[in-house]
C-alpha cells in the first residue's frame, strides 16, 4: 500500500481546501464543495472564503444568507457552521443523535427530570407562530411549562439538539452585528428536513464520506469523525470501501480517498494563505499534523487565525486599527517574510473595505 508522507498530505489537503490556488467558484458552490464552513465567530468564514475564491465578494455571502440558500446552524460537532441549505435538509437528520448526546455531555445534571420528548413539543409550540426568537427567549416561554430547570440548558437542548433551527440574518452577514436569533428550519426554508433512513448502509452518511474526501481527503475514518461529529460512519465506509483507494501514512494509519481527487506532487509551490479561527483545512482532521504541528495543536482550538507559509501553520495573525499584525512561530526567511506581508496587505484591504493595506511582521522568535 502507498505511503503518503506529511508533505504529500499537506498538498492534498490545500488542494481541496481550495487554498493551493484560488478557485473561480461561485460562493454556493465553494460553500458546498467545503462541506460548509465553521462559524461560531459569524465574520470568520468572509475571511476562509476570501483566501480561498478568487473574485470573492462578501456581499454575495450575505446575500445567500438572506436569500436562505445558505443557513447558519448547530450540525459538526455540535458546532455552528454555514452551510447550504441542500446540505442540512440533507444531513441534519444523520446528526440528531450526536447532538442530543453532546448537549447531555455537558448539561446531563440540570436536565436531569427533564422530559425532552415534552420540552422539544413546548419548544416547537412556541416556534410555531414563525418568530424569531433568542435562545434566552425561548427557553423563558418553555420553561412554565416543565420542571424546574435553568433557562440556559433548556434553550441549548432546544436550539442545539431537539428542534431543527437556523440562526437568521443579520447574524453572520458581512460588518454586521446581532445577536443570534433563531427559527425552525423547515419555516425559514419552506421545505421539511429529509426523514431519517433505514437503510443500513447508511445513505446519507456515504454522501457525507464522499464530500469529506472531496474535500479533505485522503483521510482516516477518525478524521472522518473528528469533522462530523459522528461515530466514524462504519456501515457507509464498509459500503463504499470498493469505490475508493487506500493508502498509509507515515503512522501506518490506513487512509482513504476518492480514486479521481487530486494528490498533487509533494514539491508543489505552496502560497502563503491566512485562514480565519476554527478553519476546517486544520479542524477538519483527528491527525493534523498534515498542517501543523503537534505543538501548536492548542491554537487551532483557541480560536487563532494562522498564517500557512509553504502550506503549514507558521504564524499567527490579529487586526487592530485596520492593521494586520503577524506573529511568527518559527524563523521566517526574508522571503517568507515578504510573502507574508504581502498577503497581509491583501488581507488589510479585504478587510477594511480598501481603506488601509497596513500590516507588520514582528520578528521571529529566537
Amino acid at each position: 500500500m502507498t505511503v503518503l508522507d506529511t508533505r504529500a498530505l499537506n498538498r492534498a489537503t490545500l488542494a481541496r481546501q481550495l487554498l493551493l490556488e484560488r478557485a473561480d467558484l461561485p460562493v454556493l458552490d465553494a460553500v458546498g464543495h467545503l462541506g460548509g464552513l465553521q462559524a461560531q465567530e459569524p465574520q470568520e468564514p468572509f475571511a476562509g472564503l476570501w483566501s480561498r475564491l478568487r473574485a470573492f465578494d462578501p456581499a454575495e455571502l450575505s446575500g445567500l444568507l438572506t436569500g436562505r440558500q445558505v443557513v447558519r446552524t448547530h450540525l459538526m460537532r455540535r458546532t455552528v457552521h454555514l452551510v447550504t441549505a441542500d446540505d442540512v435538509v440533507a444531513w441534519r437528520s444523520r446528526h440528531d443523535g450526536m447532538l442530543l448526546r453532546r448537549v447531555l455531555g455537558v448539561y446531563r445534571r440540570e436536565l436531569d427530570g427533564v422530559d425532552l420528548g415534552a420540552l422539544a413539543t413546548a419548544g416547537r409550540t412556541v416556534m410555531a407562530d414563525g418568530e424569531p426568537r433568542s435562545m434566552p427567549e425561548l427557553a423563558r416561554a418553555v420553561a412554565g411549562r416543565l420542571p424546574a430547570a435553568e433557562p440556559r440548558p433548556l434553550g441549548e437542548m432546544l436550539v442545539a439538539a431537539l428542534l431543527p433551527t437556523v440562526q437568521v440574518p443579520p447574524r453572520g452577514l458581512w460588518r454586521t452585528t446581532g445577536a443570534a436569533r433563531y427559527a425552525l428550519l423547515p419555516s425559514w426554508l419552506g421545505r421539511e428536513i429529509d426523514p431519517p433512513s433505514a437503510e443500513d448502509s447508511d445513505p446519507v452518511g456515504q454522501a457525507m464520506l464522499r464530500r469529506y474526501l472531496a474535500a479533505f481527503g485522503p483521510a482516516a475514518p477518525a478524521d472522518l469523525r473528528a469533522w462530523c461529529g459522528l461515530a466514524g460512519l462504519p456501515a457507509a465506509v464498509s459500503a463504499l470501501r470498493g469505490e475508493l483507494v487506500a493508502f498509509r501514512d507515515q503512522r501506518g494509519r490506513e487512509l482513504l480517498d476518492l480514486p479521481d481527487a487530486p494528490r498533487p506532487d509533494p514539491d508543489t509551490p505552496a502560497p502563503v494563505r491566512f485562514l480565519p479561527a476554527f478553519d476546517n483545512a486544520i479542524l477538519g482532521y483527528h491527525d493534523r499534523s498534515r498542517i501543523i504541528d503537534d505543538v501548536h495543536r492548542p491554537l487551532s482550538v483557541a480560536g487563532a487565525r494562522v498564517v500557512l507559509v509553504d502550506g503549514r501553520v507558521a504564524a499567527t495573525w490579529v487586526v487592530e486599527a485596520d492593521t494586520v499584525l503577524v506573529t511568527p512561530l518559527r524563523r521566517f526567511s526574508r522571503t517568507d517574510r515578504t510573502a507574508v506581508a504581502a498577503e497581509g496587505r491583501a488581507m488589510a484591504s479585504f478587510l477594511s473595505d480598501g481603506r488601509s493595506e497596513r500590516v507588520r511582521v514582528a520578528a521571529s522568535p529566537g
